[in-house]
């Protein structure tokens, strides 16, 4: 046979790695994307309670970790204000923009000046922030004033954690190129480092700085995760950054308008744990036994809420930019129809388990009592997780349509007629009431977000999955019987290693309920979830 009419040898299949997602310069779609930030949360949550565990352990429920513990407020409310989400999220939008266009110079040219420009209104808020934090302290803790041991420790410790919110914004904004491009590696790694600083700051300093390593490590962890992390992807990436400052320029002026509601409105979300602090700090260990609890809780909030809302933004910003309403829809509603059915499965676990799940944090300075009085706080926060996750997405639904303004005058309105409901609760019925007021809270502003997304057309409440809800609630239902009556059925507790069996035991017993009641229910929940993994 002539050499040119030789057969041509098949070409052999190129083998994807099954770790190919992890690599630095990896492109996700919406579901590797949340596969792999639910992977980084759920690494970073089992990071943040061994910081937890760890932190109980050296100090207790006591005026040391309530100081460490309010010295969030004021860095927090700074960012907030500042930068928050602001910096992210509308970044995102004019990003995905640029990029849709092919202008990836133009893009570049946004960032730049708008990263330089906040850099220095952060610098000024920051210096401000740093001289008048005894005032904030003395105003946002009720329970400091006449306590100059917990006050002025906080105060130092709020002086240390300030300039961190500056990484922080770095980090936000070249973040924001690269979830643009779908590259979410950096995000993922970023919070644990965080974690990661913490711990070390805890174990290499505790014996001479005491409970001030800890807002060490958080300057350390920003630093390094967030701002120096995210700044290599997006160089690696091809940002091309330019040294200017222009507060006049058109790409400023926009991402300002879109941000600007965002940084003058108020969100439950943020001010939930200022208004705990602010009545909590009355009762001395009050705001550690309701931040163990509102951190353990987070603990797989942040694994199935965050992960899922952080992946949704680029591919519903993408959506909507194309004009495809109807898409967008149901994407945000199967988004928030699976986000919810999960939910409900895990408080099931949650709040059957809970007395288990805070025993392990008991030890050293944290005794029987506080994790007694934490289990409690845990249960009645728990109820309203599925609620907590779904928040994200129908704030990032009106994110992607560009309106940041409807979210921040609805948060802000619920945030102000939620005070007296606070006050009245923790008058009442003391941390108790403070955890209601919460759930109360993130119940009425995430049922006003998806209200007014229905009424302005966004998404409709029709492409909701009721019948998935409805079988998910029942499988919660039944797993949390099986699973309370499994608790029974074992032997007491008192250690650790028996609280680990035990969890382990029941939580079998919970998957097996949960499966079986969802496969005979008809649900394609279980389905989805294995479509998904293979």
């Amino acid at each position: 046979m002539p050499a040119d009419e030789q057969p041509i040898p098949p070409i052999a299949p190129v083998r994807r790695s099954p770790f190919a997602f992890l690599r630095p310069g990896a492109t996700h779609n919406a579901f590797s994307a949340t596969l792999l930030l639910m992977l980084s949360s759920l690494l970073s949550g089992l990071l943040g309670l061994i910081r937890i565990k760890y932190t109980n352990y050296l100090f207790g429920a006591g005026a040391a970790q309530d100081a460490y513990r309010a010295a969030f407020a004021l860095p927090d409310l700074l960012a907030y204000f500042l930068i928050g989400g602001a910096a992210s999220i509308s970044l995102i939008t004019i990003l995905n923009r640029y990029r849709e266009a092919g202008d990836e110079d133009g893009g570049d040219h946004a960032l730049s000046v708008i990263l330089n420009n906040m850099l220095v209104v952060l610098a000024v808020g920051a210096l401000l922030a740093e001289i008048f934090a005894p005032q904030y302290v003395w105003l946002a803790n009720k329970g400091f004033r006449g306590d100059d041991a917990r006050s002025s420790l906080c105060v130092a410790m709020t002086r240390i954690i300030i300039p961190a919110q500056i990484f922080f914004f770095i980090g936000s904004v070249m973040g924001a190129r690269l979830q643009v491009r779908k590259i979410f590696i950096y995000q993922a790694c970023a919070p644990l480092i965080y974690n990661l600083g913490i711990i070390l700051g805890a174990v290499l300093l505790h014996h001479s700085m005491g409970v001030k390593s800890l807002a060490l490590g958080v300057f350390a962890g920003m630093l390094l995760g967030y701002a120096l992390l995210n700044s290599l992807g997006a160089f690696r990436s091809g940002l091309h950054y330019r040294a200017i400052v222009n507060f006049k320029d058109p790409a400023f002026r926009e991402w300002l308008k879109l941000s600007l509601p965002l940084m003058i409105g108020v969100s439950l979300v943020m001010f939930d744990r200022q208004f705990l602090n602010y009545f909590a700090s009355i009762r001395e260990g009050g705001i550690t036994l309701i931040g163990n609890a509102k951190d353990l809780f987070n603990a797989p909030f942040n694994v199935i809420g965050p992960a899922a809302g952080a992946a949704s933004l680029p591919f519903f910003a993408s959506l909507f930019q194309q004009n495809r309403l109807a898409d967008f829809s149901h994407s945000v509603s199967r988004a928030v129809s699976r986000l919810f059915a999960v939910g409900m499965l895990v408080s099931a676990w949650m709040i059957a388990l809970a007395p288990w799940l805070m025993d392990l944090f008991r030890g050293g300075k944290f005794n029987h009592a506080d994790a007694a009085g934490t289990t409690h706080l845990f249960r009645v926060l728990a109820i309203t997780l599925a609620i907590w996750a779904v928040q994200g997405i129908y704030a990032r639904a009106f994110y992607a349509a560009s309106d940041t303004r409807t979210p921040a005058i609805t948060g802000t309105v619920i945030t102000l007629l939620s005070i007296p409901i606070y006050a009245g609760l923790f008058h009442t019925l003391n941390l108790e009431g403070l955890a209601i007021a919460s759930d109360i809270g993130i119940l009425v502003q995430t049922a006003t977000l998806a209200f007014l997304l229905h009424r302005n057309r966004l998404v409709d409440f029709h492409h909701l999955e009721f019948s998935e809800l409805g079988r998910s609630l029942v499988a919660s239902l039944v797993a949390y019987a099986a699973t309370a009556a499994a608790t029974h059925l074992l032997p007491p507790v008192s250690t650790h290693p028996k609280d680990i069996l035990t969890i382990a035991a029941a939580s079998t017993v919970w998957a097996a309920a949960a499966y079986l009641t969802l496969a005979a229910t008809g649900s394609k929940l279980p389905a989805q979830i294995l479509r998904r993994k293979s």
